[in-house]
């Protein structure tokens, strides 16, 4: 029978409102000691997070895998091993104390867990066994437990951490810590410039949420869907999990892709910060490979090296603009996929895709036939995001009838298949509710451009309501507390988050531009790097460009158009502002964004891409945002974000019926697919038809 004391002290201890969060990495030997623990923890109503299979640890002979891991506010920071049957308890007792000098020499790595030469927490290890009263130890520093006495051994070992020790120790956990920013903001001295907020904001101690968690470390068996806003950690979940698995299975050959190519030296980065957190390594470049979706002759790429194994000619980008101006990558895929269907070109153990909503189905066909084994392809993406004006394909469609979305559910006690990020730490809730307003047209004068499929991705995504949404009928949205971290309240108010301005003509709004850099700089205390010029239109970026380099120049701002006036897989350059196209822009982030030329996209071919423009541009931005524009087109868009402020950053407006939606889809449909159009396209491109002159063209085309 429980003791009086044992009652209290689960009573004060374990009951609380908060859940115990359960992240299950790659788990090795007799699953029932896990089953077994999870079950009692659950019981005792201990609150925190419990990873399985989870931190690699560097040790001097190799990597430590931990067994389990509890991360609790009210116990503290436990380290459970479970032990092969066959051990004494010296041998035990040997194994802890290794476990606890490794994590402890790993703790200390990082300064802000030390206090003087002493951690602030020092880990409490318990072997988990069958029996504990056949392992029980002279000395007092060894815990064993099981299922009967679990409870007291908490007792024993507990120790309290409050909420700065616990996100800092979570920061050191996840790896995160290693995202610190390397700019110290020396300059940013003035108490209230956007250069001190900065300053604030990148001193919060960065933890993972639970959704992050999830995707981060669980490896599911077969594929795994991410879904998130943008600004959600998707990019970052994608690099953590690649260094996980890297650190786990060193002989597994793994592959990360992407469509926009400056993320290639981010991903760089980033899987080499996360590798050597886990492992003290660099990554082994020849297992883990991060290769551009397309590729070339001179640089290996996903369709580049599928065509390569299999034998066949790859077909360059210029060769397949001739045979399909509007949309050569799936038109290269579709050939390649028509060409190797009985041949094995099995490679990767395991392949992760950024930004796949950029994708054609039939890309995703060519992973299929490219992994290996129960096909490990990992895919995060944002709809909205699409600058095609596409969307995701069905899970069948997808892997082409291989893999069927009803036995695509998440079961209890299993790693999770699919996994939806709703918080979003970039943007500002009113920048994002902005560029939602935006890309689905909420608030545009002909009505909705594009919608949800499923209704309930609102609040998967971090809006709420007071009623249930449902088709054909009013509602009112906006974004949730949970929804944004609680630094955007504490220093950035809505009134300066997003700002939209006018102009008369594309000159007086590039000479205003600078005025509004010049002060960022000298007033605001930003840095150029802080700093990043959209243009919308990709076709006009380099003209548009020549322009606005010579205003910049003028005032003596320095500036790049990323990826042609430096290497195309560099975005950044120190002191520096960055111009950029939006299909260089996707992925990448600033913390004062300026879109110009916004009028482009409030009308014209394929509306739902050029929404989606805004709606990326917008959501580059880390703290603010300046949307520019001419007259008259921009003055229509103007009204739209008027009204969004109007109505307090809420989103009112009524559901589309479900036959309203499919009108919707066949109003906005992509010319893209329209065969007969790109037939005429291409023979008035061999005709000297330029570049302009086609969008043109078919700008007319979607408007008659």
């Amino acid at each position: 029978m429980m003791s009086i004391f044992n009652k209290i002290f689960k009573k004060n201890v374990f009951d609380n409102k908060e859940t115990l969060e359960i992240v299950r990495g790659v788990s090795r030997g007799n699953i029932y000691p896990i089953t077994n623990l999870i079950e009692k923890i659950k019981e005792l109503k201990i609150s925190g997070t419990l990873y399985i299979g989870y931190p690699i640890l560097s040790s001097v002979d190799n990597n430590e895998i931990i067994d389990a891991l509890l991360i609790s506010k009210n116990i503290g920071l436990i380290v459970f091993n479970f032990p092969e049957s066959t051990q004494s308890v010296d041998e035990l007792c040997d194994i802890q104390d290794k476990i606890v000098y490794t994590f402890e020499a790993n703790l200390k790595k990082h300064e802000e867990l030390r206090d003087g030469r002493n951690l602030i927490i020092s880990p409490q290890i318990i072997t988990y066994v069958d029996n504990a009263k056949n392992f029980i130890s002279q000395n007092k520093l060894y815990n064993f437990a099981d299922a009967e006495n679990l409870l007291n051994v908490f007792q024993k070992v507990k120790n309290e951490l409050n909420d700065d020790y616990l996100k800092r120790i979570n920061s050191a956990i996840q790896k995160v810590s290693s995202l610190k920013p390397r700019n110290k903001r020396e300059n940013a001295v003035t108490d209230g410039s956007k250069g001190y907020i900065l300053k604030q904001i990148e001193k919060e101690i960065a933890n993972l949420d639970k959704w992050q968690k999830q995707a981060s470390i669980e490896v599911p068996e077969g594929p795994q869907r991410i879904r998130g806003l943008a600004g959600s950690g998707k990019t970052v979940v994608l690099a953590l999990k690649a260094a996980y698995l890297h650190a786990n299975y060193p002989e597994w050959k793994i592959a990360i892709t992407f469509y926009t190519r400056s993320l290639k030296q981010q991903f760089q980065e980033l899987v080499e910060k996360f590798t050597y957190a886990h492992s003290e390594n660099k990554p082994d470049w020849s297992k883990i490979e991060i290769l551009h979706a397309w590729g070339s002759l001179s640089e290996k790429g996903i369709y580049s090296e599928a065509a390569r194994i299999a034998g066949v000619k790859p077909i360059n980008f210029q060769s397949a603009r001739k045979m399909n101006p509007l949309d050569p990558f799936r038109f290269v895929c579709e050939q390649l996929i028509s060409e190797i269907k009985d041949k094995d070109i099995e490679t990767y153990d395991a392949i992760l895709v950024d930004e796949a909503q950029d994708f054609p189905d039939t890309f995703f066909k060519i992973l299929y036939k490219m992994a290996k084994g129960d096909k490990k392809i990992v895919w995060a993406y944002d709809e909205l995001q699409s600058l095609s004006g596409t969307s995701m394909p069905s899970i069948e469609n997808l892997f082409g009838g291989n893999i069927i979305s009803d036995n695509f559910k998440n079961e209890e006690g299993k790693p999770r298949r699919d996994i939806v990020l709703p918080v979003c730490y970039r943007n500002t809730p009113w920048a994002i509710t902005v560029a939602h307003a935006l890309g689905f047209g909420i608030y545009r004068q002909d009505g909705l451009v594009q919608f949800f499929d499923r209704l309930e991705l609102w609040q998967d995504v971090g809006y709420e309501t007071d009623k249930a949404i449902n088709y054909g009928e009013e509602v009112s949205l906006c974004r949730s507390k949970d929804s944004y971290p609680e630094y955007f309240d504490k220093y950035i108010t809505k009134e300066d988050a997003v700002q939209v301005n006018t102009f008369s003509s594309p000159t007086e709004q590039y000479h205003e531009l600078a005025k509004f850099i010049k002060n960022n700089i000298t007033k605001d205390e930003l840095t150029p790097q802080d700093i990043m010029i959209i243009l919308p239109n990709a076709y006009t970026a380099q003209k548009e460009y020549m322009i606005i380099s010579q205003i910049l120049d003028e005032h003596g701002i320095p500036s790049h158009l990323a990826g042609v006036s430096t290497d195309r897989d560099i975005f950044h350059i120190e002191n520096s502002v960055t111009v950029t196209s939006i299909y260089r822009a996707k992925g990448n982030e600033a913390a004062m964004v300026y879109l110009v030329n916004s009028e482009c996209c409030y009308a014209g071919f394929n509306l739902p891409s050029l929404r989606n423009i805004l709606f990326t541009a917008i959501t580059r931005s880390r703290a603010w945002v300046r949307i520019f524009g001419v007259d008259p087109k921009m003055s229509l868009l103007k009204n739209e974000i008027d009204q969004v402020i109007k109505n307090d950053f809420k989103l009112n407006f009524q559901i589309p019926t479900k036959e309203n939606m499919i009108n919707l889809r066949m109003i906005n449909k992509d010319i893209m697919s329209d065969g007969k159009f790109i037939k005429e396209v291409q023979k008035l491109k061999n005709e000297g038809f330029t570049e302009e002159e086609l969008q043109q063209l078919i700008r007319d085309q979607y408007q008659n």
